[in-house]
C-alpha cells in the first residue's frame, strides 16, 4: 500500500523504515503543508487533522486510514462511509492518562491545593477544615467509552457511585448504572461530579447548555475532557459562583484567551488541552497503528 505518514505520529520516524518492509511510505511533518506526492498516489495515511487542509476528494485512491487520535471530528466521515474508506482511530491511547488527570483535578479542588501552594509559596503556616473527600460521592460520566470507562473505574476505587450516561447505554461492571442521554437532566441534579467524556457530534454539541448547567447542585464540579464545544462556556460563567469548582482542559476556541476570565477564578483550572499526555501513549500508539496495518 501506498502510505502518506504525517507528523501528527510523533514517533513515526522510528518505525518508517519497518513500514517500508510491506509498503511504500512518503512523510510529511506538517500536515497543511504541500504534499510530497501526488494526491492519486496515496492509498492510505496515517495522520490527524490533514483533511482540514487538503480536501478528502482530491485523493481518488484513498482506501485506509489511521487516526492519531481518539476523536473523528476532524475527519469527514460521510464522504468517508459513502466511499467505503477503512478508518480506524487511536481508541485507548490516551484513555489512561485522561483519566488520570480528571481524578488530579478534582482532587486538587476538594483538598484546596491551590490554597495550600500559595500558602507554601508565602511561608504560611494555616490549616483548612474545609476538606471535602471523594468517598461516596456521587459521579455522573457523561460518554462512557474507552475514557470513561477508565474514569469510571479510579472513581470506583475511591468508593464513587458511578452513573454512565452514554448514547449507547449496556452493562459494564464499572458503573452503578449506565443510563440513555434523555436520563441526563435528571442525573445531574443528584451528581456531585460530572466528568464529560463524549465525542463532539450535532447530539452533543453544547451539551451542557445554561438549562443543564442550572440543574448542577451547590457545590458540584464539572470536569470538561472531551472537546470544548460541549460547554456554552458563556453559560457555565454564570454558574461559578455556584459550583465547588471546574475543571476545564479543551476549549472551543483555543488557545483560551488571555483576557477571559476564567483564568483568574479560585475554583477554575484551566489547562492547555493537555491531559491526554502520558510517556506510554506513543508506544500503545504504535501497537494499535501496526497491529491495525496487518495484511494491508
Amino acid at each position: 500500500m501506498n502510505l502518506l505518514v504525517t507528523g501528527a505520529w510523533q514517533q513515526a520516524a522510528d518505525y518508517i523504515e519497518q513500514l517500508r518492509k510491506e509498503h511504500e511510505v512518503v512523510f510529511i511533518q506538517w500536515e497543511n503543508k504541500d504534499l510530497p506526492c501526488e494526491y492519486e498516489w496515496v492509498e492510505g495515511i496515517i495522520g490527524n487533522g490533514i483533511f482540514l487542509s487538503h480536501q478528502i476528494d482530491k485523493f481518488k485512491n484513498l482506501r485506509y486510514i489511521q487516526l492519531t487520535s481518539a476523536g473523528y471530528d476532524r475527519v469527514p466521515l460521510d464522504y468517508i462511509k459513502e466511499h467505503h474508506i477503512e478508518i480506524h482511530n487511536a481508541r485507548g491511547v490516551y484513555s489512561i492518562p485522561m483519566a488520570e488527570f480528571a481524578i488530579t483535578g478534582v482532587l486538587q479542588l476538594y483538598k484546596q491545593m491551590r490554597f495550600f501552594q500559595e500558602n507554601q509559596k508565602a511561608h504560611r503556616w494555616i490549616k483548612r477544615r474545609d476538606l471535602l473527600e471523594l468517598n461516596e460521592k456521587t459521579v455522573c460520566i457523561v460518554g462512557c467509552g474507552s475514557v470513561g470507562t477508565e474514569c469510571a473505574k479510579r472513581f470506583s476505587s475511591f468508593g464513587c457511585y458511578v452513573v454512565g450516561i452514554d448514547l449507547y447505554p449496556k452493562e459494564n461492571q464499572y458503573y452503578e448504572k449506565m443510563l440513555s442521554l434523555n436520563a441526563l437532566d435528571d442525573v445531574l441534579t443528584q451528581t456531585d461530579i460530572v466528568v464529560l467524556t463524549v465525542p463532539l457530534t450535532e447530539e452533543t454539541h453544547y451539551l451542557m447548555n445554561n438549562s443543564r448547567l442550572k440543574k448542577l447542585q451547590e457545590g458540584a464540579i464539572l470536569v470538561n475532557i472531551a472537546r470544548g464545544a460541549v460547554v456554552d462556556i458563556e453559560a457555565l460563567t454564570v454558574y461559578l459562583d455556584k459550583l465547588g469548582g471546574v475543571v476545564l482542559d479543551v476549549f472551543e476556541e483555543e488557545p483560551l484567551s488571555e483576557e477571559s476570565e476564567l483564568w483568574n477564578r479560585e475554583n477554575v483550572i484551566v489547562t492547555p488541552h493537555n491531559s491526554f499526555v502520558g510517556e506510554k501513549n506513543q508506544k500503545r500508539l504504535q501497537k494499535i497503528i501496526m497491529e491495525n496495518l496487518k495484511g494491508k
